[in-house]
């Protein structure tokens, strides 16, 4: 109900008097991270239209922690709510799972892994000692893996699975479960969101490069970027393997890593990414629930004038998001707490009605 509240509030901005709302747009504070800041008016972008939806967004409980915009390398845009801020670091939940596939590519890059196309079994050992052997599991590549068409029988979103992820959690030796699922399908016949997936990838990354996840990322990736203020974590309450573990970051820096795919992993003259590695997660490889996928991250369907929008998205549970937009040159970035409730898909309206409409393509 909720979510129809505000579809339908977009819709008769004229008729409620929000002129009298006290929200201001102001230009985001200029801090040394990293980042240029401008104003929406000084990008011809129509502040108003921001300033409008804050103000009926404030009359009303949401569950919304910080959006940002950036357009053409700049940041113009910054709103927090609650107790949230610029410095405080944010559960990024499995947007995790697509700065994994960042990762990946810079492992074979720098030649820890050798081809996307490797079967898993020839860096996870575990495979070998399954206590379901399958001759299927040996063809299963990192490529499956990272479209989550591995084939094994594990869902997240569906309870029933044996592979799904609150499972998994149970268990004592995560990656030897994960090996030892059945078969469901074909390796690349049929994609079906597996968390237990992404964490063999990022065991892949560590042992082939002697580096636990976070060390790798900060070395090779977040060290360059200025990204500092973060952590890994989890949410389960038994100890967690390291690949297994979550980042938690600044909305700020969620921002850089959405600017750095727009860059085609360039950061400021360094390329920290391939080239042809973004333009492959860029490039749909499969669906699931009906949905562009592609290397962990998302194709997600927007539009502007009745066009098509192509995109490039990172999602999470609860509402977080890296959204970015190639042809408007925009990232936009959103954190919440709306955790397995359909009022993490309140984004998706705000880029419909007010950040694609705002903003010019050129």
């Amino acid at each position: 109900m909720r979510q129809l509240f505000f579809l339908l509030l977009f819709t008769c901005y004229g008729t409620i008097g929000l002129a009298q709302a006290s929200y201001t747009y102001e230009k985001p504070n200029m801090l040394d991270d990293g980042w240029i800041v401008n104003s929406l008016e000084e990008r011809n972008v129509n502040a108003s239209l921001f300033e409008q939806f804050i103000n009926a967004l404030n009359k009303e409980k949401h569950e919304l922690h910080s959006i940002l915009l950036v357009k053409d390398n700049e940041l113009l845009f910054e709103k927090y709510f609650g107790d949230n801020s610029v410095n405080k670091q944010h559960d990024l939940r499995s947007v995790t799972k697509s700065i994994t596939a960042l990762l990946m590519g810079i492992a074979i890059e720098k030649g820890f892994v050798k081809s996307v196309d490797d079967p898993v079994a020839k860096y996870l050992e575990e495979f070998g000692k399954a206590k379901n052997p399958d001759a299927r599991k040996d063809q299963i590549t990192i490529r499956n893996f990272l479209t989550m068409s591995s084939g094994m029988e594990c869902n997240d979103w569906n309870p029933k699975s044996k592979g799904q992820e609150d499972k998994l959690y149970k268990k004592k030796d995560w990656i030897q479960f994960m090996a030892n699922l059945p078969m469901a399908n074909e390796p690349g016949e049929a994609s079906t969101y597996c968390t237990g997936g992404t964490i063999l990838i990022a065991e892949i990354i560590e042992r082939s490069s002697g580096l636990a996840l976070s060390e790798f990322a900060q070395k090779h990736l977040f060290d360059t970027m200025g990204i500092e203020n973060l952590s890994w974590g989890h949410t389960n309450k038994k100890p967690v393997i390291s690949a297994g573990e979550r980042l938690y970051m600044t909305s700020r820096d969620m921002a850089k890593l959405g600017q750095l795919m727009l860059n085609k992993g360039n950061w400021q003259g360094e390329q920290l990414i391939p080239k042809e590695w973004i333009k492959e997660i860029a490039s749909p490889k499969t669906k699931i629930t009906g949905l562009d996928y592609s290397y962990l991250w998302w194709q997600l369907p927007f539009s502007k004038n009745d066009e098509k929008v192509p995109t490039i998205c990172a999602t999470g549970n609860g509402g977080q998001y890296i959204l970015t937009f190639p042809k408007q040159k925009t990232v936009a970035i959103f954190t919440g707490g709306a955790y397995n409730s359909p009022n993490d898909k309140l984004p998706f309206t705000i880029v419909n009605k007010i950040i694609l409409p705002s903003i010019n393509d050129n």
